[in-house]
C-alpha cells in the first residue's frame, strides 16, 4: 500500500463499471477512496489504513459473498466498521453482520449520507463500550442499547394513490405501521407529534414539495437523522442525484416493485431505530448521579478518567482524538455579573447548552467554575477545534439574565484545542488546549 494514503473508505468490487464512478464521486465528497478487486485485497487495505467504512458489492464475490462483513470487521478489529452491501435489502444481509443494504445503483451522494450515519452510530458503539469501563469503575452499571421490538413507523406523504395503498400492504406484510398524510402541513403535524422510523414521500404533481419537506427534515435538529425515501412518478421532473443533494435517503422510481421498495424502507428504519438505541443508551450517564450537579456534564475527575481510556482506545483503534477546552473570557462587560452572582448562576445553563451541541459520542466536562472541556473521539485537531468554536457561537448569541434593571449580558469563550497522540501524551494535549485558548478567542 502507497504511503501517505488517507483513505475513508474501502469499496470492494471486481468490476470497474461499480467502483469507478462510485469512487469518483466519493473522493469529491471529501470520502476518500480505496478499491480492491479480491477480499484478500480488501484486508490488507484494512491493516494498513485508517478506513472508517467498507462498501461491498456483492455481486462480485459469489460464494465469498456471505463471509466478507465478518472477515472485514474482523481485519479491521478492534475498531468497529460499518459494512455496506450493494444488494437487495434482505433481513438475512443483517445476520451476516452487515450494517445496511442499499439497492444497486448506489449514487455517491446517497452512498455520502448514509457513511456519515453510519460511522457516527460506529463511533458510538466504541463510546459505550469505554463508558461501561469507566462507570464500571465507579460502580454504576449502564443498561446496552436495548431497539425497538415495536412494529416500524413509516409516515407515508402524498396524494392517495393505488401505488400508495400497495405500498403500504407492503410495508405491514414487512413489519411496519403505516400512517398517511396527504398534505404538507399534515405530515409537519405528524412528524412534531411522535417519532417515526422512516418517511416516504411521493413526488405527485407537485415535485418541489416533497424536496421541501425533507429540505426541512434536515434543518430540525430532532429529525435531522430519520431517513426518507422518495418515490418518484413515471415522468418524474426530478432525477436521483438532485433527490439526493437535497436530504432524500434513498430513491424508488415508478417501476420499482412494491415489495422492494418497502424492503428498503423497512432496512433505513431498521438502521434508525440502531442509531437511537445507541444515543439513548449513551445519554444513560447524565442520570448516573456521578455527574457534576450544577450542569451535568462530566466531573473533573471522571473526565480524566475517561479521557485516558480514550486515549488507550484511540491508539489501539488507529483513530485521531481530539481534546478542546472552553474558557469563559476575561471581558470588562462581565465584572458586574461576577461581582453580583449571575455568572455562576448562568453556568449551569451553559453547561446544559454545552451538553446538548456536542455529538451524542463525545465527552463534555466542567473543568472549573468557568471552565470546560470536550473529549472528541474520531475527530483530528481541525474538526476538534471547529467543534469548539461551534459551540462558542452558538452560546455567543444567547443573553443571560443579569438582575432587574440591568442589560442581559452574553458570554464569550477562549477556545483552545489540541490532538492527543498518545495515552502518555493526555495532560500534555489538555494544558496546550488551555494553553490555545489563552492565547486565541473564539472567532
Amino acid at each position: 500500500m502507497a504511503s501517505g494514503v488517507q483513505a475513508r473508505v474501502l469499496i470492494a468490487a471486481a468490476d470497474d463499471s461499480t467502483a469507478g464512478p462510485l469512487a469518483e464521486g466519493l473522493d469529491r465528497l471529501g470520502w476518500r477512496t480505496v478499491t480492491a478487486r479480491r477480499l484478500a485485497a480488501a484486508e490488507a487495505a484494512l491493516a494498513d489504513l485508517q478506513i472508517e467504512a467498507a462498501i461491498v458489492d456483492m455481486a462480485s464475490f459469489g460464494a465469498e459473498a456471505e463471509a466478507v462483513a465478518a472477515r472485514l470487521k474482523t481485519a479491521c478489529a478492534p475498531r468497529w466498521m460499518p459494512v455496506v452491501a450493494i444488494a437487495s435489502p434482505d433481513p438475512a444481509l443483517a445476520d451476516l453482520g452487515f450494517d445496511l443494504a442499499i439497492a444497486p445503483p448506489l449514487h455517491p451522494a446517497q452512498a455520502a449520507m448514509r457513511l456519515e450515519t453510519l460511522v457516527r452510530i460506529a463511533v458510538s458503539e466504541e463510546e459505550f463500550e469505554l463508558r461501561l469501563e469507566t462507570f464500571a469503575d465507579r460502580g454504576h452499571g449502564l443498561d446496552l442499547p436495548r431497539p425497538e421490538t415495536t412494529p416500524f413507523r413509516v409516515l407515508a406523504i402524498g396524494e392517495p394513490a393505488p401505488q400508495f395503498l400497495a405500498l403500504s400492504n407492503a410495508l405491514r406484510r414487512n413489519g411496519a405501521d403505516v400512517v398517511g398524510a396527504f398534505t404538507a402541513f399534515t405530515a409537519f403535524d405528524y412528524l412534531h407529534e411522535r417519532p417515526f422510523d422512516a418517511v416516504v414521500l411521493w413526488e405527485g404533481d407537485n415535485p418541489n414539495e416533497a424536496l421541501s419537506i425533507t429540505g426541512g427534515m434536515r434543518r430540525n435538529t430532532r429529525l435531522y437523522h430519520t431517513p426518507a425515501l422518495l418515490y418518484l412518478r413515471a415522468d418524474a421532473g426530478t432525477t436521483s442525484a438532485e433527490a439526493y443533494h437535497r436530504g432524500v435517503t434513498d430513491v424508488a422510481s415508478a417501476e420499482t416493485a412494491e415489495d422492494e421498495t418497502a424492503r428498503r424502507v423497512v432496512e433505513l428504519a431498521r438502521s434508525h431505530r440502531r442509531q437511537r438505541a445507541v444515543r439513548e443508551a449513551l445519554e444513560q450517564a447524565r442520570r448516573s448521579g456521578l455527574m457534576d450537579a450544577a450542569t451535568g456534564l462530566f466531573t473533573r475527575d471522571l473526565f480524566a478518567e475517561h479521557l485516558m481510556r480514550l486515549a488507550r482506545a484511540a491508539r489501539a483503534r488507529n483513530r485521531p482524538l481530539s481534546v478542546c477546552v472552553l474558557k469563559v473570557a476575561e471581558k470588562p462587560d462581565l465584572r458586574a455579573p461576577r461581582a453580583g452572582g449571575w455568572m455562576s448562576r448562568a453556568i449551569p445553563q451553559i453547561g446544559s447548552m454545552i451538553g446538548r451541541l456536542v455529538r451524542v459520542e463525545d465527552t463534555a466536562a466542567r473543568l472549573g467554575p468557568e471552565v470546560f472541556a470536550l473529549a472528541l473521539p474520531a475527530t483530528p485537531l481541525h474538526a476538534g477545534r471547529a467543534a469548539g468554536e461551534r459551540i462558542a457561537a452558538v452560546i455567543g448569541c444567547t443573553a443571560f439574565e443579569a438582575g432587574e434593571g440591568n442589560q442581559p449580558f452574553v458570554v464569550e469563550f477562549d477556545v483552545g484545542a489540541a490532538e492527543i497522540t498518545s495515552p502518555e501524551g493526555v495532560g500534555r494535549a489538555l494544558e496546550e488546549a488551555a494553553a490555545a485558548a489563552a492565547g486565541r478567542k473564539a472567532g
